[in-house]
């Protein structure tokens, strides 16, 4: 069944998916196609069951068809699904956004995190009156044209450090260095000063697969964006509501200037958010000549479904038993790999891992040298035959959920000992 929906699938959509990564040929082998998910588990047209560690590529970080999330978005859908309108869900959100990020004094909702990202780049320029923005090479900021260089993800998986359809002249204004390293963030702030309106980082980037920032690198960089007038843009999309309440912010004691968010915040429905200083958001419009709009920003079902996300978030001692899991995971992992004698590495924040097949450490973009694709192509498809779903990308990050049990966690292991088995 599922080899005959993807056939069809390639003759109206192109290459048979509508994003890049789900087409597995990272992976050597045909997607599977969902029917439905409840709690860590996702199900195939087919039937088969999965052990789910893409969680939505992040968002869902309570499990499928969380009770009380589906309960306040089908009360919601009686009132309507749509009004182009202000409601006061919207405040709602906005405040429990502004209670977890002390960095943000003003925030606005969006319909995604390449929206969010898109809009704080526009802010930050519009703020300064300079062109320039510092990217990192392996960062992934979403599909903004401007941004899409050395981007990691998709592109890292299919080998390309940039997309067709950018102008140079934009792409120009984009300057990449590599990830933890400071001086050379010093020294293009110098070579370029008063030309930069802001700096974007990933601070526990998930695209290249988890890096972890060096000791003191984000420090470092506030304290560099500070002295050289410069915008500091946290993309928490992946990082915020999932490395704690807070997000990388609260992990790092580090305050941005503006905070892209997404995923969580709407608890499996499409949304994002930009939000910070109060000086740089009183500039969008319609206070400010920056502009920025959406239809459908501040969905109502999108935002009640966020809401009741991060209430649960909020109140219950989840995180302490996301590290727990995750830790048990991956201590898992490497005693297994000892075992089969292959050589990796776990890069670790949380819920959020990556296996890397290597014993270097990988603290920047991922080299021949620290990754090893055809290696994760053979331990992906074990991973799927023995019902774990795995990101189908060596550059993507593992996403534990709540709804993951002990009992899941022994099962990852064992099928991973198969894996590793097959590769030894």
């Amino acid at each position: 069944m599922t080899k005959g929906l993807f056939k069809t699938a390639q003759k109206i959509i192109p290459g048979g998916v509508n994003s890049p990564v789900r087409s597995f040929r990272a992976v050597g082998c045909e997607p599977i196609f969902i029917d439905r998910g409840k709690g860590s588990r996702i199900f195939d047209v087919n039937g088969r069951a999965y052990i789910d560690l893409v969680s939505s590529w992040g968002p869902l970080i309570l499990g499928h068809a969380q009770p009380k999330v589906l309960a306040a978005v089908k009360s919601a859908l009686d009132k309507g699904v749509s009004f182009g309108a202000c409601t006061p869900l919207e405040i709602e959100l906005a405040e429990l956004i502004i209670s977890a990020f002390p960095s943000i004094e003003k925030v606005r909702l969006v319909n995604s995190g390449t929206e969010a990202v898109m809009s704080a780049i526009r802010l930050a320029r519009g703020y300064t009156g300079r062109d320039k923005i510092i990217k990192f090479a392996g960062c992934y900021h979403g599909h903004v044209d401007s941004l899409l260089v050395k981007a990691g993800s998709g592109l890292a998986t299919f080998g390309s450090p940039n997309s067709l359809g950018i102008p140079r002249e934009l792409a120009k204004e984009t300057i990449v260095l590599p990830f933890n390293d400071a001086a050379a963030v010093e020294k293009a702030l110098t070579k370029y000063k008063g030309k930069i309106a802001a700096l974007i980082i990933e601070p526990i980037p998930g695209n290249m697969g988890v890096v972890l920032p060096q000791p003191g690198y984000l420090q470092k960089l506030r304290k560099l964006t500070k002295q050289y007038d410069v915008v500091l843009i946290f993309d928490e999309v992946i990082s915020g509501f999932r490395a704690a309440f807070g997000g990388a912010q609260e992990v790092f004691g580090i305050e941005a200037d503006l905070t892209c968010l997404g995923k969580i915040i709407g608890g499996g429905f499409p949304v994002g958010a930009f939000g910070g200083k109060r000086e740089i958001m009183n500039c969008l419009a319609p206070l400010g000549g920056v502009y920025q709009a959406g239809t459908l920003s501040g969905n109502p079902i999108a935002v009640t479904a966020g809401i009741a996300t991060l209430k649960i978030l909020k109140a219950k001692n989840i995180y302490r038993q996301l590290e727990e899991k995750g830790n048990k995971l991956a201590e898992g992992l490497l005693s297994t790999a000892r075992a089969k004698k292959v050589k990796i590495t776990i890069n670790r924040c949380g819920s959020l891992l990556t296996l890397f097949f290597t014993d270097r450490p990988v603290i920047d973009f991922p080299s021949a040298k620290t990754s090893n694709l055809e290696k994760f192509k053979i331990f992906f498809q074990v991973m799927l035959k023995q019902g774990v779903y795995l990101p189908p990308s060596q550059f993507e990050a593992w996403f534990l959920a709540t709804a993951h049990t002990p009992a899941d966690i022994e099962k990852i292991i064992l099928a991973a000992g198969k894996g590793l088995g097959k590769i030894s």
